[in-house]
């Protein structure tokens, strides 16, 4: 998923917690939606992070030997200029492009 075309906001925004919480009917319930689905942003974001930065790594890795390579830097500071996952999870709840069920609800298993 390419994080730089989503709609998050860069910075915290307040949000009237009640008014999104519509769908499910209960505040926890969408919380505990939105920071699972934060979770699973946050694992792809750091795997692909990783899988990025694997090709930079050097075997014999000493405190003395450390070298700052360009490319690298320029990676990881696109990242640092990326949303929050917890802000990607947000805007996705509120676009509703989040699929949820809870399974205690008869009516959900349809």
């Amino acid at each position: 998923m390419d994080y730089k075309k989503t709609n998050a906001p860069l910075n915290t925004v307040t949000r009237d917690m009640i008014e999104m919480s519509e769908d499910t009917g209960n505040v926890y319930e969408t919380v505990c939606i939105i920071a699972k689905r934060a979770n699973q942003i946050a694992g792809e974001m750091k795997h692909d992070l990783e899988k990025k930065l694997q090709e930079f790594a050097t075997l014999s890795d000493n405190l003395e030997e450390i070298s700052e390579n360009r490319e690298q830097i320029e990676i990881s500071r696109y990242y640092e200029k990326l949303p929050k996952p917890t802000l990607i999870a947000t805007q996705e709840y509120v676009d509703h492009k989040i699929t949820f069920r809870n399974p205690a609800n008869k009516s959900n298993l349809d």
